[in-house]
């Protein structure tokens, strides 16, 4: 279906696609540069439709208006421009007429992708190789569904990963935790998992509990366990190291055993991060994945956690560095250093120079959160004998098959809100299903109408968790008025009466990398009209999700593809002609439309999935003009290991 021609002068590669004589790569229009650490390689455009290219902020189709993407996991807070939390060298393209390929770079290293209006696009990247995989889909599902045949298919989480999730920093204490939870009970609003971030540690430090403040933790998730729901809570790859020696086995096991990033000189880099100064475990040798194990089993001993958040995984530091700053060299100060946040391979993070077991930390940089990801769900099916949950902030192509993702430090307010939907597009593209943001925002302080709309949107987050900072006014659900509180239970409640229908989408993610949250051209990919829409999503092809994502309205305008669809709440139906549509939106309603032709399976809601479970399943019929609809259900225990694998479940089609 393509044909590749080599070109001497000027030297390069010719890829074409049969069917149309469309140009996809054409790498002779500047000169191939390839030295040690200066790889370089240029391309024209079929097209200015291209997404991809993480982890950054900013709308989901990319401008090539001299537009440079800098790939180098950081820790900062999401802004449109800087390299953020994770690496993906991958992009997607439409080609006029509405055929799809796709382009992976295989390169861990530090990199530069120059988007120019010709249209053109310029790879440049300070190590590695040029290991390039191109898939010709010829649709966008397609293309995704070939990329992640590479990358690998994601995991299959468990049910209890779906329902809505409940966290802050600074609860301060296991009982206003425990708090919280009653209170939700109370009012009878679906919750899952609680969670705590860094403040349930002694000292901050990993595998420790605050023996004051956390004293009744244990009977706090033993609570939640009576009540069907679970319990996650925060680590971080950085090892506090000034603990008087005999007194932390975590730091003194590993600097035991070798396992933490050595400085060129061959000892511990020193950084510093929450706990103060901390060494950093090298997840690229397998006997950390051991060590971490051992380390998580004795913290389950005393709190029998279901999940683990893994944060600061890029890894962040609040050095630039190490204690000692970073020795001269090419590795800290390269020949070309990319346009990276802090002008700087060591800013806020450890030396590019650090020794790791498998390679200089120059090549491994952007794998960190990975290899954690790796470790960590690996000791929780260990410990657990059920399919692991980890929520990581650093990621790599792969990363689904270890873990989901959330879109990290956001801010509540409107904006942060519209640039979650072109982030969770994203990560769909990057093989990562399971992923949403903070809703109503982290950082900040949010308010009642923000938070109503955002729970609305975020409900429909494949990963729908309310997280917020210390020191600002909680923002669950049962912190606002009885009108507020009781829109974000109804569209909790829609969500769970959903879990069917979406736990069966992340079933055909796993098993063939479907998405789970779709743009709109994924299913339309002839309709130019929805190339450029970011504001909306469907789930699957046949669930149609439009937020409100401005204040003060009641009403919101939102791009109906061609055919007949439902509203989901009345049935009534809209047949559109792909136009632009009015809907009425007032505080307490979310847009929902059902795709003609399409069976959803739901079931009534509960106040925990093991509840809903249990209830009686129904199906919404949307019939197409034809009178025909379908639908499908995979439906297992909910939480055992490989069930597909193992014939352990029911596949029907209605």
């Amino acid at each position: 279906i393509y044909s590749l021609n080599f070109s001497w002068d000027p030297f390069g590669v010719l890829l074409q696609r049969k069917a149309t004589g469309t140009v996809l790569l054409n790498t002779t229009v500047a000169p191939l540069i390839f030295a040690d650490q200066f790889l370089q390689i240029s391309t024209s455009l079929p097209s200015k439709f291209l997404y991809g290219l993480g982890e950054h902020r900013g709308s989901f189709l990319h401008s090539l208006d001299w537009n440079t993407l800098t790939l180098w996991a950081r820790d900062v807070s999401p802004t449109e421009s800087f390299n953020l939390y994770g690496a993906h060298p991958f992009y997607l393209l439409m080609e006029e007429g509405g055929d799809a390929h796709g382009v992976f770079l295989l390169n861990s290293n530090a990199m530069e992708v120059a988007l120019q209006p010709a249209p053109g696009l310029t790879w440049r990247t300070i190590g590695g190789v040029l290991d390039f995989y191109i898939f010709l889909g010829p649709n966008p599902n397609m293309v995704i569904q070939q990329y992640q045949q590479v990358i690998g298919f994601p995991a299959m989480p468990p049910l209890w990963a779906l329902g809505f999730h409940l966290c802050r920093w600074g609860y301060g204490s296991s009982n206003e935790t425990w708090q919280t939870v009653r209170a939700m009970r109370n009012y009878q609003i679906p919750q899952d998992a609680q969670w705590n971030d860094i403040d349930y540690m002694d000292g901050y430090r990993d595998f420790t509990l605050d023996s004051q403040k956390f004293a009744s933790l244990p009977s706090l998730v033993q609570d939640l366990h009576k009540h069907g729901q679970h319990y996650v809570m925060i680590l971080d790859p950085g090892i506090s190291s000034t603990s008087p020696h005999g007194s932390y086995w975590p730091f003194d096991e590993g600097l035991r055993r070798g396992l933490f990033l050595n400085t060129t000189q061959g000892q511990p880099l020193i950084g510093q991060v929450w706990p103060g100064f901390t060494a950093f475990a090298d997840f690229s040798n397998p006997d950390t994945h051991q060590w971490w194990l051992e380390n998580l089993q004795h913290f389950y001993a005393h709190v029998p956690f279901d999940g683990l958040w893994i944060d600061m995984n890029e890894p962040s530091n609040f050095m630039d560095g190490s204690e000692d700053g970073c020795p001269p060299g090419d590795f800290d100060s390269p020949p070309y250093t990319p346009a990276v946040l802090g002008d700087s391979l060591s800013a806020k993070t450890v030396c590019a120079s650090a020794k790791q077991k498998a390679s200089v930390h120059y090549n491994l940089h952007n794998l960190y959160g990975l290899m954690e990801a790796k470790a960590t769900a690996s000791a929780l099916v260990q410990i657990r004998a059920k399919r692991p949950f980890v929520i990581s902030r650093s990621t790599f192509p792969s990363q689904g098959r270890y873990s989901g993702h959330w879109l990290g430090d956001n801010r509540s307010q409107w904006k942060d809100m519209y640039y979650s939907i072109p982030g969770l597009l994203s990560f769909s593209l990057f093989g990562i299903p399971l992923v949403g943001a903070d809703i109503c925002g982290f950082s900040g302080s949010t308010s009642e109408e923000l938070c109503t709309r955002w729970m609305q949107l975020g409900a429909f987050y494949p990963f729908a968790r309310n997280h917020n900072t210390q020191n600002e006014k909680a923002q669950d659900p049962t912190a606002f008025s009885p009108a507020a509180r009781t829109a974000m239970k109804d569209v909790l409640l829609t969500r769970y009466s959903l879990l069917p229908f979406l736990y069966t989408l992340f079933h055909h993610a796993h098993l063939q990398g479907d998405t789970v949250a779709r743009p709109l051209f994924f299913e339309f990919p002839w309709d130019v009209a929805t190339w450029e829409l970011d504001r909306q999503f469907l789930w699957g092809r046949s669930l149609l999700v439009t937020p409100v994502l401005e204040p003060g309205v009641d009403s919101v305008t939102g791009y109906v593809p061609q055919g007949m669809w439902y509203d989901f709440y009345t049935g009534s139906s809209v047949n559109s002609s792909g136009e632009m549509l009015k809907m009425s939106a007032p505080l307490e309603h979310l847009n929902l439309h059902i795709r003609e032709g399409s069976v959803l399976p739901t079931q009534k809601p509960g106040t925990t999935t093991e509840v809903t479970r249990g209830n009686p399943l129904r199906l919404i019929v949307a019939l197409s003009s034809h009178a025909t609809a379908w639908g499908d259900l995979f439906w297992d225990d909910g939480e055992s290991l490989d069930t597909f694998e193992q014939g352990n479940y029911s596949y029907v089609v209605f």
